[in-house]
């Protein structure tokens, strides 16, 4: 009689699977739920929710979701324009279905400072803006 109990050995193949991403889809008019999708514009709003969220702020999300872009507010535009990047990309880089971000643009208009990029997903590519 064995005195340890007969398990799987470590032979066993694992497989990985990736997750699904489907989620709930707001109607930006009507500001319900619209439909449920796991493709692009699902993604599309991943990436908003993320970089609209400041990091370390609510409780309800772990501490790698979201954005520390409110720190920039009221900074030198040319240490925005240096730091901006990494801090979009750190906020973006914990969901898999974004592969970069590129085609940073800023632009002044009065005492907001736009900034409007790329995201290529594995879906496809889309453009974002963030103002600060």
């Amino acid at each position: 009689m064995a005195t340890l109990p007969e398990v799987a050995g470590f032979d066993t193949d694992i497989v990985i699977a990736a997750q699904p991403s489907k989620t709930w889809i707001i109607d930006r008019n009507t500001l319900q739920v619209a439909y449920m999708d796991e493709g692009l514009e699902a993604v599309r709003q991943a990436v908003e929710i993320a970089l609209n969220v400041e990091r370390f702020r609510w409780q309800i999300y772990n501490t790698n979701f979201g954005a520390e872009l409110a720190e920039l507010v009221g900074d030198d535009e040319a240490y925005i324009e240096a730091e901006l990047p990494r801090m979009v990309e750190d906020a973006l880089s914990p969901d898999n279905r974004v592969v970069s971000v590129d085609n940073y643009t800023f632009s002044r208009s009065g005492d907001a400072l736009a900034v409007s990029f790329s995201v290529h997903t594995v879906f496809g590519d889309l453009e974002e803006e963030v103002e600060l």
